[in-house]
This record gives structure tokens, C-alpha cells and sequence, in this order.
């Protein structure tokens, strides 16, 4: 089979690797149909790690995923042959503490796609999967919302961690494809403002079309006054969905006393700073997310009922041989770009 490996920083190339074969008697083999690209791919495609995970070259990245069963393991039951998967890319041991304590997500041993040391990725033809990674789709969702049920669900656990948004004035800094994702979520739970920032306008108009309460641009407004202007007492919510220093330093400035900052983005650095006086007296909850749990059926019954729609989502379609191009697209940020998809 054909995939695309990274083979040097900002290097990539199709190569013929043998075909993923079932190992298991719970294992899923699925013809790849489409790919989103993921902001973690980025990064390994341009600094070859994130924190302690480190390419070890030639390496596949990808994620993101919907496919078509295509062979099953003689004790899967989840799925069968032609049917048409999204593809959760996490696969846990079921035995750790973790994972008896209902916490998967963080599993002691967890195997996650594209992720180097752990599994190769899904910019190849073929996978192989547990069939408990294995979601079957709908008959009214197409195979794109599959891969974006993956980013969906990191948003729905993430407002599902904030607690109970109704009514409550929430901001989002950082508008990618997670931030949308995000939104989309907090919209279901009767959040009574959205605030968004970015520093790309292009993603303003979407957050706008998604009837953001407000959007601004940190290069070129004061964002901070601007939104307490209009919230003289503060954000109840902030969700940091960018990974960068200057978001969260924002948050603790527009955060009301006893308000919750939700770190969702992933940073390219190592450490995070606080301003003490102000988180001290402020007196706010800081949570940490690791991708999401128990989220993907929800986020598939929420695009299947009409109640998420994610049509403003994905900007740009490449096929598979084109893949380094739609790379080099999204690190630049280039035309516009939301979530640009491969297709196999």
C-alpha cells in the first residue's frame, strides 16, 4: 500500500510499506477514505516533535479519520465489512488504573495514531484498529464528518469540562479548527455569549457566520478592553484553544473572580507562566485537556440530528499525492485555510 511518510522537517514523501494486517481477534481493517489535517501533524511536520515526543524518521503522522471496513477480526461485533467508520485514534490497554477508573483518555499505555513511539499514522491507505476505535456512521453523514466528529469531540469535552456554561458570557482564543470546534459545542449548551480572538481574519468571518457575540484581532485590537467594555465584570469562561503565552495572559486579565480557564491548545514550548497576583486574586479554576472522552457519539448524534453543523469547517480538499502542499498550506495559514482534508 501507498503512504505518506515524513521523512526530514518540512519533508515528506510517498513510499510503498507493507500492508497493516489483523493481529487481533477485536481488530478492524479500514480503507482510508479521508484525512483531516491536524495542528499536531503540523507541528511534526515542521519541529519533528511536541514536548518529549520525538519523529524517529520515516514516520507517519494523521489522525483524523473516516474509512470503509474492509476486513474484521472473528470477534468484532461493533462493525462489519462496507461499512462506512470514524476512527477514534486513541487505543487503550483497558487494564491500568486509568482505564478501570473510567479515564481511558489517559491511559497508562495508551497507543494513539500518528502519534512517534506510540502507532503510525492514517496518511496511508490502509489501518488497522481496535474495534472499539470504530464508530459507524449514520446514513444522512458522508465520510468528512467522520473525520471531524475527531476534533468535534475534543470540543464537546471540553465545554463539558468548563460545567454548566447556560447563561454564562464564555470566550475562545484561538479560532482554528479545535476553537470552531469548541463553539460549535458551547452553541448546544446555552452559553449566553461567544467571545472569539484570533489573529487571522479569514477565521473571524467564519466565527462570525457561526454568530460569534463578538470577534477581535489581537494584532490589531486591544482585545482585553474590548471585551470587558462590553463585560465590565468578566468572562465566567475562557477556553485557550491556540497554545500560546499571550492568550493565557489575556485570559487571567479578562476572567472574572472565581471564573474557569480551560487550556485546550497545545503549545510548541515547555512551560507555562501565571501571573500570581492575578490568578491568586482572582481565585480561578484552571483545567487541563487531554483530547476528550466518551465524546465521539455524541458528536456524530449531534451532526446526524442537525443540531452541529459543521459545513463552515472544512475550506480546502486535496487528494492524497498532494498531501506535502496541503501541509505547507495550513503552517502558513495560507488562502483562508480552516481545515483542509486528503482524500485517498
Amino acid at each position: 500500500m501507498k503512504a505518506m511518510v515524513l521523512t526530514g522537517i518540512r519533508q515528506m514523501e510517498m513510499r510503498e510499506v507493507p500492508d497493516p494486517v489483523l493481529s487481533d481477534p477485536r481488530d478492524v481493517k479500514i480503507k482510508l477514505l479521508v484525512l483531516g489535517i491536524c495542528g499536531s501533524d503540523i507541528h511534526y511536520y515542521v519541529s519533528g516533535r511536541i514536548g518529549s515526543q520525538v519523529v524517529s524518521y520515516p514516520f507517519t503522522v494523521g489522525h483524523e479519520s473516516a474509512g470503509v471496513v474492509v476486513e474484521t477480526g472473528k470477534a468484532v461485533t461493533r462493525v462489519k465489512e462496507g461499512d462506512i467508520i470514524a476512527v477514534e485514534p486513541a487505543m487503550w490497554c483497558g487494564n491500568c488504573d486509568q482505564c478501570l477508573a473510567g479515564r481511558h483518555h489517559t491511559c497508562r499505555r495508551l497507543k494513539f495514531l500518528g502519534c512517534p513511539g506510540q502507532a503510525e499514522g492514517a496518511l496511508s491507505e490502509y489501518i488497522v484498529m481496535p474495534e472499539n476505535s470504530c464508530f459507524p456512521l449514520p446514513a444522512n453523514l458522508n465520510p468528512d464528518h467522520g473525520a471531524i466528529s475527531e476534533p468535534l469531540s475534543i470540543g464537546l469535552y471540553s465545554v463539558k469540562k468548563a460545567g454548566d456554561i447556560r447563561n454564562s458570557d464564555i470566550a475562545i482564543l484561538g479560532y482554528g479548527p479545535i476553537g470552531m470546534s469548541v463553539m460549535l459545542a458551547a452553541k448546544t449548551r446555552g452559553a449566553a455569549s461567544i467571545n472569539v480572538t484570533d489573529k487571522i481574519e479569514s477565521r473571524l468571518a467564519i466565527a462570525e457566520k457561526e454568530k460569534a457575540s463578538y470577534t477581535g484581532n489581537p494584532l490589531k485590537n486591544d482585545i482585553v478592553q474590548e471585551i470587558l467594555r462590553s463585560k465590565p465584570l468578566g468572562i465566567d469562561v475562557v477556553l485557550e484553544c491556540c497554545g500560546q503565552q499571550e492568550a493565557v495572559d489575556q485570559a487571567c486579565e479578562i476572567l472574572k473572580p472565581g471564573g474557569r480557564l480551560i487550556i485546550v491548545g497545545i503549545p510548541e514550548f515547555d512551560s507555562w507562566k501565571l501571573d500570581v497576583d492575578k490568578t491568586r486574586r482572582k481565585e480561578f479554576t484552571i483545567q487541563f485537556i487531554r483530547r476528550q472522552l466518551n465524546c465521539v457519539d455524541d458528536s456524530i448524534r449531534l451532526m446526524s440530528e442537525g443540531t452541529i453543523d459543521v459545513s463552515n469547517m472544512i475550506t480546502h480538499r486535496f487528494p492524497f499525492e498532494r498531501t506535502k502542499e496541503a501541509f505547507d498550506l495550513v503552517n502558513g495559514y495560507h488562502d483562508g485555510v480552516m481545515k483542509a482534508m486528503i482524500y485517498f
